[in-house]
């Protein structure tokens, strides 16, 4: 497989931001909310930036079967790696006890779902797993990459009385509103590398300078997102703002100031 370099897209938000802090703040002079790498039809992952001056929408993703019963060819399994966040900046995820489907419809309705959903105080270098079935929200001051499955299939649940469609059936009937589990959590440090991540349909492993190790179970392609420094993989140069798929472990080669981002399939180490 051939290494490509990602085409980059960037998506207004009503909830993005104007400043796009480097290396994207040449982009666009629109609030800029999302920044998406372009997949390739062979990458079964898709990777962007989010930059959020507002919180966005609660809501839930199904898993490939769930997905598949509502005539969408996936589910959506995710995570963030939070890149910065402002003085009180939070995420939700989870719920505080657990409800079921007409407890979480009903303080959907009511707006009690924003005193409902468990929210976590977030600093840089934190990761947080998303899996299918998770209640979520992201806050407002808060940059961080997504690692996702490529699907854009999503179920909002509550808005804050934004006039957007909501999709309580789907979103009830999927959604299993408990506390996070303190293993969705972790926290790296930015000279470490480590592996992040073993998920149901990816494996994503955090690299600083020279310390491949997470990287020794990692099989197939991989998409690599650079963060700061600059790395080669099969030759060609990397740097942060940059997405690459088609990555093959042993041919990448990172400078001592690199710190990175690798995801992808098959991982055959475990956490």
């Amino acid at each position: 497989m051939t290494l490509q370099k990602l085409s980059t897209i960037a998506v207004e938000k009503p909830w993005g931001v104007v400043d796009l802090p480097q290396p994207f703040s040449l982009l666009s002079s629109e609030r800029i909310g999302e920044i998406w790498f372009d997949p390739p039809a062979d990458c079964p992952l898709l990777a962007k930036y989010l930059f959020t001056s507002e919180r966005l929408s609660i809501q839930v993703h199904p898993d490939d079967g769930e997905a598949r019963a509502r005539g969408a060819p996936v589910g959506k399994e995710e995570c963030w790696y939070i890149l910065a966040a402002e003085s009180g900046a939070r995420l939700g995820i989870g719920t505080v006890r657990a409800l079921d489907a007409a407890e979480l419809r009903a303080a959907a309705l009511s707006g009690g779902i924003e005193e409902l959903i468990e929210w976590h105080p977030v600093k840089p270098g934190m990761f947080f797993h998303i899996p299918p079935g998770t209640v979520h929200a992201i806050g407002g001051g808060i940059a961080l990459v997504e690692i996702q499955q490529k699907s854009d299939v999503t179920y909002r649940l509550y808005d804050y009385g934004r006039p957007r469609e909501l999709h309580l059936d789907d979103g009830t009937a999927v959604a299993c509103a408990k506390p996070m589990p303190a293993t969705l959590r972790s926290v790296t440090s930015a000279d470490q590398s480590k592996l992040l991540l073993v998920g149901a349909h990816f494996s994503v492993a955090y690299i600083a300078g020279h310390d491949l190790t997470p990287l020794a179970g990692a099989k197939g392609p991989l998409l690599i997102i650079p963060l700061q420094g600059r790395l080669e993989a099969d030759g060609i140069s990397a740097v942060a703002g940059e997405c690459y798929w088609g990555a093959r472990a042993g041919a990448i080669a990172p400078h001592r100031d690199a710190r990175f981002l690798v995801a992808g399939q098959g991982w055959a180490s475990s956490i």
